[in-house]
């Protein structure tokens, strides 16, 4: 499970003394903590949930690690827009970090070839399809894509 191996991480790093490690890893316990709370007083979030009811762990907190990823870039541009390569540059090495415990994510050609056989299968032949289209690439490789990309490639097949 990769909450199990953040944990280990946390360990080695407070063992280690990597102080900037330690702090962002502190931080995805934090948002993972945050989500398990806002999803056990909550009971919406049916994608995160297995055929037995109970929430999907991995998925869930791989959905955590994605925003904070989103967040990450988000910030890069905006600080280096502003001329504050300092700040961008914490903002990578916090980035690299959390990549590290993302699954393997699809190359651009694999979304694609993906994209293309869902497609195909569900009848999809225009920009109305795309949600469809979108529904069944999230079931199938929710956690292995980033949405936004996909998003553009879905498009840009029905269009």
């Amino acid at each position: 499970m990769i909450r199990d191996s953040i944990k280990a991480a946390q360990i080695t790093a407070m063992k280690t003394g990597e102080k900037d490690r330690l702090a962002t890893i502190r931080l995805i316990l934090a948002k993972v903590k945050d989500r398990d709370i806002e999803l056990r007083t909550k009971d919406g979030d049916i994608e995160l949930r297995t055929k037995d009811g109970d929430i999907d762990d991995d998925a869930m907190v791989t959905e955590v690690l994605q925003k904070m990823v989103k967040q990450r870039r988000e910030s890069i541009s905006l600080y280096e827009a502003g001329g504050r390569q300092e700040l961008a540059d914490i903002e990578q090495a916090e980035l690299a970090i959390i990549e590290e415990y993302l699954p393997a994510q699809m190359s651009e050609e694999a979304v694609a070839t993906a994209i293309a056989s869902i497609k195909a299968e569900i009848g999809a032949q225009s920009v109305k399809d795309m949600g469809r289209v979108m529904a069944a690439l999230k079931e199938r490789h929710g956690s292995e894509i980033d949405v936004g990309k996909a998003s553009a490639l879905v498009k840009a097949a029905l269009a």
